[in-house]
């Protein structure tokens, strides 16, 4: 009889190309804050860091909601509609103080959420199906309730602080935002539930074997994406004086973006809170970096150039971290892998 002298194979660390393609996010975040640090003079200035974060909130709100939802490899396109909804509830109740307008503009976002997540979870609907019709009433309902017009907010009461306030030199929808990634970061990470969310989103099937309560998770995710988008509008009328009924326009593609971006897969079942936030910092500052460009007289970009570039700039960052992974995973793999 023969006796193997091989020892067993023991797991290989992972490697530097691995590694790189699960932090490709954080390091293109870094690439470009240390360009923008080199080549204009205010860039890391107090009012444009500040600026920067009081407006990029909002889509960290839709984002980290539509994180989750993808996590469960599902979608949620009325994130953006539920936004300007809550924006023109918000801006109408606004005249009775800031809780009126906070919990109005939430309310939106609990019936929208609620909707999807009755579509999702007993009608047995599609994702894209059920969020498309969510998206369509979120947007009509606002649309009807501002009367296709602007609706301005009051400033006889505390509400535009949301917004517009600081609170110990911070904007405060940057400390939202904060709390909400700290609350993301918990519940993914440290709960039963955010354990469920993956499970889920890895094999729908195999959790229900498993016991785990798959459709629950499905519900809560999807109101839970509700209520961070109408958190989202909320913001928006409040830091900019106005209910705009028509805002919102391609919030979701924003978010969707910022989350696959930051490594979470489409497929469900991977994903990160803090790689999600990264996302969104580095799609805004791109906006923000072509700003500075202008303002340079080197280039001259509409808008609509820099939605361009910005788009050009997800597919790079995307498919560079796509193909280091495929190489990460055949040398994983070896030659008879």
């Amino acid at each position: 009889m023969t006796v193997s002298t091989q020892s067993p194979a023991l797991p290989q660390r992972p490697s530097r190309i691995a590694w790189a393609a699960q932090q490709r996010v954080l390091i293109a975040l870094a690439a470009l804050i240390l360009f923008g640090a080199l080549r204009y003079e205010h860039f890391l200035g107090a009012y444009n860091v500040l600026s920067v974060l009081r407006y990029n909130s909002m889509f960290a709100l839709t984002s980290l909601g539509m994180a989750f939802v993808i996590m469960t490899a599902g979608i949620d396109l009325s994130v953006g509609t539920t936004a300007a909804c809550a924006c023109v509830v918000s801006a109408l109740l606004s005249s009775y103080g800031l809780a009126a307008g906070l919990f109005g503009g939430l309310g939106v976002g609990l019936v929208v959420g609620v909707l999807n997540a009755f579509m999702v979870t007993r009608m047995k609907i599609l994702p894209f199906i059920a969020t498309l019709a969510g998206m369509l009433i979120a947007s009509g309902t606002g649309l009807l309730l501002a009367n296709n017009q602007s609706v301005s907010v009051s400033y006889d009461t505390d509400f535009t602080w949301l917004g517009q306030g600081d609170w110990l030199g911070f904007p405060v929808p940057g400390w939202i935002a904060i709390a909400a990634y700290v609350y993301g970061s918990v519940l993914l990470n440290y709960t039963s539930f955010g354990r469920a969310v993956l499970a889920v989103g890895g094999n729908e099937e195999a959790a229900r074997l498993m016991g785990l309560p798959v459709d629950r998770t499905l519900f809560w995710t999807y109101v839970q994406s509700g209520l961070f988008a109408s958190l989202a509008g909320v913001i928006l009328a409040a830091q900019f004086g106005a209910g705009q009924p028509a805002e919102g326009v391609g919030w979701e593609l924003f978010s969707i973006a910022a989350v696959v971006v930051g490594g979470t897969l489409l497929t469900g079942g991977v994903g990160s809170v803090a790689n999600t936030l990264a996302g969104v910092l580095l799609l805004g500052l791109i906006f923000n970096v072509l700003n500075f460009e202008n303002g340079l007289g080197v280039i001259s970009l509409s808008a609509y150039w820099q939605s361009v570039v910005r788009g050009v700039f997800l597919m790079i960052v995307v498919m560079a971290g796509s193909g280091a992974a495929r190489r990460a995973l055949r040398t994983a793999a070896g030659p008879g892998g």
